[in-house]
């Protein structure tokens, strides 16, 4: 199943942040208390996080959760592809 485009967003806005305070995927996964594989889908968007989650990753980075959320209009315009019939 191809990534959501909205989750691929979000994914690139964690990436940006953790690599900003120079944690590796591995260690960020570590500090967060998730698999390293579980948080790779979640950066590829390939995962959709559950709130628990979202707020681990908030706490790790030293942020507050909504700023973990890409600006809304890139949002609103990454809708996924119609679904093929």
């Amino acid at each position: 199943m191809p990534a959501h485009p909205q989750l691929v967003l979000l994914g690139k806005k964690l990436r940006a942040l953790r690599e900003a305070r120079g944690y590796s995927q591995e260690n960020f996964a570590l500090e967060t208390g998730l698999a390293r594989s579980y948080y790779s889908g979640i950066e590829r968007g390939h995962r959709n996080l559950a709130a628990l989650n979202l707020i681990k990753i908030a706490d790790a980075l030293g942020v507050e959760v909504g700023e973990l959320f890409p600006d809304i209009k890139k949002l609103r315009t990454a809708r996924p592809a119609p679904a093929r019939k």
